[in-house]
This record gives C-alpha cells, sequence and structure tokens, in this order.
C-alpha cells in the first residue's frame, strides 16, 4: 500500500484497518453522499468546511465546521447532502482504547468522552460535539502531527501517538464539559472497584454475570456498586456489559463467518430471541438485516490537501 493511502481495508463492506495498523488521521472530502457504512474502530470526524447532514441510528443531524461527530465501533453511519465537505478524520482500534487509552475509563472527562457518553441513551454509539475556533485549531495541530506519524514504526513512537490523542481526547472531553452533558463530580471520588469491574466484565463476555455476583467478587453490595458506576460512567454495571456485548457481536457479525446463534453465545446472550432484541434495540436493525446490509457496498473517500490553522 501506498505512503497515501489509508491503511484501511473494506473486506465484507466495512471500513477496517490493515494488519498491524492501531491509530491513523487523514483528511477528505465528501463532495457526494457518503453511503451508509461501519467501522470496526473508533472514528472521530471533524468538520473543516462545507456542509452536510450526518445520519446515524440516532437520527439526522446538520454539520458545519467546528463540529466533531465520535462514533465506537460497529455504529452505522453515513452523511447526506454533502456540500464541499472536508472532514479530517481520527481513527483508533478497539485494541488501543482497551490497552494504552484503558486510563480513559476513570477520567472524569474521558471516561465520559469515549465510554460512558455515545452509550447514553439518546448517543447510540455516537457523541456530537461543537468546538469553538481555539479548540479547533489545536485540534487540527495534534491531527496533523498525528498523520505525520503515520509512516514511522508504532514501536518506536507508541508515546508520540498516545500523546497526541490524549491531547486531542482533552479539547473534546473539555468542549463536552462546557456543553454541561458530563455531570459534576470530585475526579477524586473514582473509586478503584469501578476500573476493576469494567475490566472483569470486557475479559469475560459470555459469563453468565450478574449484579449481585459482580459485587460479590468486587467485595461490594449491589446497591454500592451501581452507585459507584453510575457516579463515575453515567451508566449501571449491566447496561454497561449490555452495551460492550452488543458492539462486540456487531464485529463479529462483520469479521466472521460464525452463525448468528454462535455469536450470540459468544458473548453472553445465549437466548436467540433475547439476543435479537437487545442487538436490534442498540442498532435498530436485526443482526442478520445488520450482517447483510453491511456486507454490500462503501463509502468512497477522496483524500485531499488541508490548509491548517483556520476554518475555511
Amino acid at each position: 500500500m501506498m505512503d497515501d493511502e489509508p491503511p484501511l481495508g473494506t473486506s465484507q463492506g466495512l471500513f477496517h484497518f490493515t494488519e498491524g495498523t492501531l491509530a491513523w488521521a487523514a483528511p477528505y472530502l465528501h463532495d457526494h453522499n457518503s453511503p451508509v457504512h461501519t467501522h470496526s474502530f473508533v472514528e472521530i470526524g471533524f468538520a473543516v468546511r462545507g456542509t452536510a447532514v450526518h445520519n446515524c441510528l440516532a437520527g439526522r443531524q446538520d454539520m458545519r465546521a467546528g463540529d466533531v461527530v465520535l462514533l465506537r465501533p460497529g455504529v452505522w453511519h453515513g452523511y447526506e447532502t454533502s456540500r464541499e465537505f472536508e472532514v479530517y478524520n481520527c481513527c483508533f482500534s478497539s485494541e488501543l482504547l482497551r490497552r494504552e487509552l484503558a486510563w480513559t475509563r476513570e477520567d472524569p472527562l474521558l471516561g465520559y468522552l469515549l465510554w460512558a457518553g455515545p452509550y447514553s441513551s439518546r448517543g447510540r454509539g455516537v457523541l456530537m460535539i461543537s468546538l469553538d475556533r481555539r479548540a479547533f485549531d489545536e485540534s487540527l495541530i495534534h491531527l496533523d502531527a498525528l498523520a505525520a506519524l503515520r509512516p514511522r514504526s508504532f514501536e518506536y513512537h507508541r508515546a508520540d501517538i498516545i500523546g497526541r490523542l490524549s491531547l486531542l481526547f482533552s479539547q473534546l472531553g473539555q468542549a463536552v464539559a462546557r456543553a454541561d452533558r458530563i455531570p459534576p463530580r470530585d475526579p477524586s471520588s473514582a473509586h478503584p472497584a469501578v476500573g476493576r469491574a469494567m475490566r472483569m466484565l470486557e475479559a469475560d463476555l459470555a459469563r453468565h454475570w450478574t449484579l449481585t455476583g459482580l459485587a460479590g467478587e468486587l467485595h461490594l453490595t449491589a446497591g454500592h456498586l451501581v452507585r459507584l458506576f453510575n457516579a463515575a460512567t453515567g451508566l449501571p454495571p449491566m447496561a454497561y456489559l449490555a452495551q460492550i456485548r452488543a458492539e462486540h457481536a456487531a464485529l463479529l457479525l462483520l469479521h466472521s463467518d460464525e452463525p448468528i446463534t454462535s455469536i450470540g453465545r459468544a458473548v453472553g446472550w445465549a437466548d436467540q430471541n433475547y439476543f435479537a432484541r437487545r442487538f436490534k434495540a442498540h442498532y435498530g436493525l436485526s443482526a442478520t438485516t445488520y450482517r447483510k446490509r453491511f456486507a454490500t457496498g462503501a463509502a468512497h473517500l477522496q483524500a485531499v490537501p488541508m490548509i491548517m490553522g483556520r476554518l475555511r
């Protein structure tokens, strides 16, 4: 693959990183509609100029310069009525989020930005943010730095990539906080049991988890765990588990040929009727339709030069 080509593949109709890629940033021009598609990584799109209508399960929303959309893996979306819509995409893998960026779960701003906020009742895996000019210009600096790191070896520039992503997240987290979407809380009040609970749930999705059982392993009462988890993430533990189960199921549907019944069991929803209801509640489509719909077609993105330092 040439250096100026994105490190992306579209097998089975979804965008996914090519082998060895963990993070990537590049500007694109949407001078036509972008068909509904999905990704196996986290994507953050920064609108640089032009206008478009962003379409996802949460609804349609106008986007213009300064707007940002964050999408969790598996979420479907597209751009409609694009008019010279230039967007700077920042993408990073779920592996990077769970490993090097795992600390963000327990940060009062970034925990909401990357984990709880997109899964709020209205988010459906998507978080929309508006940046002022100063914050947007700062974000472009970090995006450019990330784009420049792409040809470099991740093993030798791991700290640079994590550092730039962290600075970028800081701009977005502060913007969300200013919009009063993050409940005020004392950062020092985050209980270590919350992070441990998240890691336990993520490590064994197939297990028959109960609130009582999870709380018992953490040596807490169920009510106390719910209060701690809600305070740290905005979600109760079992709601968080349902979200990550649905997300993992979506990726298995698109990256494997496993029967849907097997995928349900793999994420802890062995009852197929229950799996069907929960998956559709999260993505608005049945598991069968989701797999078929995103196995054909893909968005076509055209790379364009970026003029930095100002909104045009």
